[in-house]
């Protein structure tokens, strides 16, 4: 079957190679989505160890729409009773792109409809009681074609049930284990977040630093569909274990609110990494270190939600003058929507890298050994 992973724009080379590293095949990468072929077994393999990705879906087929009785006809010759049972809870969202399609609540209840007929004739049935579990229906119609598919993930990736709350603007799990594997950290040199709010960049660079899958600790959607037999989870966890790491890890975060430094420590013990990280309250303008190499990856406030522009323009301009301490083999990933960013922090960025914070467009800085990254 093909299997498909939508992820934030700017990550999909990142997801592509997470695939790789499951030793799948067929991989394919489009804007905000990358493709392979898998089987069962392996929806729980990148359910449990993909950082990147937002979720795991499962195409059913794709076929042209470019009116609805085509998307009707097409819905319906598609094999729903293999996945979805009697009692199975089948609600429908998805969205459309330059499509002549354009009405998402029309197409969203005409797939319903041609599903329901499907199963219906499927169970002998006029009226489906959608009691049990959930199986929610994706489509994706970009250009006159539509995609169809199955959500095996349940909620999105992004939470791997570490984090209750966060420090104003959060960043998604996903995206911050994006920035810190764009570092190149792998566990062995110095890592620092300097506005490290409620922990989320150094919890994933312990995570990775560790080798520990990020979806281990939580729930996924098909692991309650029939046809889904939970060998498939045991094994895929018990080989996500096997290949953890044990080490010393030297994973900083600091941050300027006390109350931010101690929701981050909660944070960790939740991820359970809070013996190979240590939070403090530090001003990131007062920033040092001595060692020889390291990575430094964070997220400052950007003048739009936090701070106003000023004020984050004067601590761009601090950060940018302690920084300028650290010995030149350091690397530093710096995400930011300031357009104004790099004239603030006094440095042009070796490479820029163009990613979206939700629906925020926003540059990720390299600085230093990190322009090799490809």
């Amino acid at each position: 079957m093909i299997l498909t992973v939508p992820c934030l724009f700017g990550l999909e080379s990142l997801v592509a190679e997470e695939m790789r590293r499951l030793d799948l095949t067929g991989i394919r990468a489009e804007n905000g989505r990358v493709h392979c072929q898998g089987s069962l077994a392996d929806i729980a393999r990148l359910n449990i160890n993909l950082r990147c990705g937002a979720r795991v879906l499962m195409e059913l087929g794709h076929f042209p729409a470019p009116d609805f009785e085509a998307l009707f006809q097409g819905v319906l010759a598609l094999p729903w009773e293999r996945f979805i049972p009697l009692d199975g809870e089948f609600p429908v969202k998805g969205y459309s792109l330059n499509s002549a399609l354009h009405s998402v609540p029309a197409c969203q209840a005409i797939v319903k409809k041609a599903a329901a007929k499907r199963l219906g004739n499927a169970y002998g049935q006029e009226t489906l009681p959608e009691t049990g579990s959930r199986y929610q229906i994706q489509f994706a119609i970009i250009k006159d074609t539509a995609a169809l598919y199955l959500d095996t993930s349940g909620d999105g990736l992004y939470k791997r049930g570490y984090r209750a709350q966060n420090m104003g603007a959060p960043l998604r799990e996903t995206l911050a284990a994006a920035l810190v594997l764009l570092s190149r950290y792998r566990g062995k040199d110095p890592f620092c977040d300097p506005f490290c709010g409620s922990g989320t960049i150094p919890i994933e660079a312990a995570l990775i630093a560790k080798n520990r899958a990020p979806g281990l600790d939580r729930k996924f959607a098909a692991q309650r569909w029939k046809g889904m037999d939970s060998r498939f989870w045991m094994d895929a966890a018990e080989e996500a274990q096997d290949r953890e790491f044990q080490g010393h890890y030297d994973i900083w975060g600091g941050d300027i609110e006390p109350a931010a430094v101690e929701l981050a420590k909660h944070n960790a013990v939740l991820a359970g990494v809070e013996d190979c990280v240590r939070f403090e309250t530090a001003d990131a303008g007062k920033f040092r270190r001595d060692s020889e190499y390291g990575q430094l990856v964070t997220n400052p406030p950007y003048g739009e939600r936090l701070m106003e522009k000023e004020e984050a323009e004067a601590v761009y301009r601090a950060f940018g003058e302690a920084v300028r301490t650290l010995p030149p083999k350091w690397r530093m990933v710096i995400i930011s929507s300031h357009t104004e960013f790099e004239r603030c922090f006094g440095r042009p960025a070796d490479k820029k890298r163009k990613l979206y914070n939700g629906m925020l467009k926003c540059d990720a800085f390299l600085y230093g050994s990190s322009r090799r990254q490809d």
